[in-house]
């Protein structure tokens, strides 16, 4: 039997909660029963729903909080009274130790806001970042940043490919992702500074990345690439267009399977497929987006996810707390570190380091 592990929910956060939070835990239970839980929240409530899911309760230790962070809230007003809100504590949890990561539903902003704070960065990092697994033709694509810097220059460029590559390996398990940063067009000349001075990095000193250039906004989906880093602004954008084109492209299809007796009769030959297709194309089969780069990890799903879509994110949350995430980070970074310096001493002019008195004259 595997040994137990501790993850901390944020029993309060989200627009379901908390009945979506126990229920999710219930689901993911059945699949791992080694699972122990520290639920955050209003210590009334969430003892009166556990009554009615013993096995939620005997994995589960109830924590009060009693406040709670709204979606509505401003990250900087959650900040200032955050140690009595559900979220703040799940992620002390984290900090404390007592549990090896933390799941919430709540406000991103807020939960980015409290991770900086109680978790701080981890070194060698210049800014967390938030990647999601996006559905592609060949499985799921790891895309970062997701929303969390609105801007991102080359180092920071660099640093979500690093830690993307690393998200990859534990959620996607592969080896060696392919990892490219999303540009206006595939061509070297194409992009802006910052852009283009990351490949440039990614190419000549991360050398044992499996870096394939640049990627377009269309090979997002197409399954070629495992990694697509972008900067928040740009990913979140193409984040909510993707998710309203499916809706669009559903609401269209229904309509056009139901305007003639054969496309009915087309419809009902299909409906297999058609299952299918929602069923990959359902955001809460990969819910569960990570912000990448703190010391310690934390989960963020969507706000408005069903049961089955919170359980996912505890699955991610367990893979993470479970996977060498962290080493593998570090290990990276030591090795571009490295190359950096080995290319800075190459630079040097002939006899720059020179102290001798010949050298001086």
């Amino acid at each position: 039997m595997k040994n137990q592990t501790t993850l901390s929910l944020d029993a309060m956060g989200g627009d379901a909660a908390p009945t979506v939070v126990i229920e999710g835990a219930e689901i993911a239970l059945v699949r791992h029963p080694n699972i122990k839980f520290l639920m955050h929240g209003d210590e009334s409530q969430l003892k009166q729903l556990l009554e009615h899911h013993p096995s939620v309760a005997a994995a589960s230790t109830v924590i009060h909080a009693e406040a709670t962070v709204s979606m509505e809230d401003k990250p900087s007003e959650a900040v200032r009274r955050g140690r009595n809100t559900s979220m703040w504590r799940a992620i002390d949890s984290v900090r404390q130790g007592d549990a090896r990561a933390i799941v919430s539903a709540g406000n991103t902003g807020a939960l980015m806001a409290m991770g900086k704070i109680q978790l701080k960065t981890m070194p060698g990092i210049s800014r967390p970042a938030i990647a999601g697994l996006w559905p592609s033709l060949n499985g799921e694509t790891v895309v970062l940043d997701l929303g969390a810097n609105v801007e991102a220059d080359e180092k920071q460029l660099v640093d979500f490919a690093i830690m993307g590559e690393a998200f990859a390996r534990v959620e996607l398990g592969i080896r060696k992702p392919a990892v490219g940063l999303l540009n206006i067009g595939e061509e070297e000349l194409k992009g802006h500074d910052e852009i283009r001075s990351a490949a440039q990095t990614l190419r000549t000193s991360v050398t044992d990345m499996n870096f394939i250039g640049f990627v377009e906004g269309s090979d997002i989906g197409m399954g070629d690439v495992d990694v697509v880093v972008t900067d928040g602004f740009t990913g979140n954008i193409a984040l909510k267009t993707a998710e309203g084109t499916a809706r669009q492209f559903a609401a269209m299809l229904s309509v056009a399977m139901r305007r003639t007796w054969l496309s009915k009769l087309g419809g009902l030959l299909a409906a297999s497929a058609f299952r299918a297709l929602k069923h990959k194309m359902d955001p809460n089969q990969s819910n569960g987006g990570v912000l990448l780069g703190l010391n310690g990890i934390v989960i963020k799903s969507h706000g408005g996810t069903d049961k089955n879509g919170f359980a996912s994110a505890i699955e991610v949350a367990l893979d993470m707390a479970e996977s060498d995430y962290a080493e593998i980070i570090h290990r990276r970074l030591a090795s571009l570190e490295s190359a950096r310096k080995s290319s800075a001493n190459s630079d040097e002019p002939e006899g720059a380091g020179d102290t001798s008195k010949d050298a001086v004259g």
